[in-house]
């Protein structure tokens, strides 16, 4: 699930990703806490409702992760492979352009030049932005199996 471009906050995507880690290890805290004092207080061999909970917590640990790499993968497919190379022509774009801008032989050159290297340098920010936020959305829809997954169990085991 990709997310908005946070054009307008730049930092948005990123505190998203930091609440919903926070979020995910904190339930993960309380999870870890409540089935490790099960298991220690389980008879041998085990009630089958404590079977069963320890049967679903591995089951759910390999789905998380098989998810979580799905996802990771995607992500990584979804990167455009042509990234890098706009990235450096963006930047060969400022650099010519401040060359001109420096090599201007009259005011009305110079404004124009000016003109253009802001345009260039706009673009180049504009593609940092949107890598920022591809590699964001890409940690964020990596992330959400293993919090959707913690979060539940949190939910479901604090209830007993």
């Amino acid at each position: 699930m990709t997310r908005k471009s946070s054009y307008l906050n730049p930092f948005a995507l990123w505190t998203d990703l930091a609440m919903q880690t926070t979020g995910m290890m904190l339930a993960s805290a309380e999870v870890i806490s409540h089935r490790t004092t099960r298991m220690a207080n389980a008879s041998l061999p085990p009630s089958a409702r404590d079977a069963a909970e320890f049967t679903l917590m591995g089951q759910e640990k390999v789905e998380a992760a098989t998810e979580s790499m799905q996802a990771a993968a995607m992500s990584m497919m979804a990167f455009s492979p042509f990234a890098a190379m706009k990235m450096f022509n963006e930047m060969a774009a400022i650099q010519t352009s401040l060359f001109h801008l420096a090599t201007s032989s009259s005011l009305p050159a110079a404004i124009s030049r000016h003109q253009t290297l802001g345009r260039s340098m706009r673009k180049a920010a504009n593609s940092a932005l949107s890598l920022s936020d591809q590699t964001a959305n890409a940690a964020l829809d990596t992330l959400r199996p293993i919090h959707s997954r913690a979060t539940a169990n949190a939910k479901r085991l604090g209830k007993r």
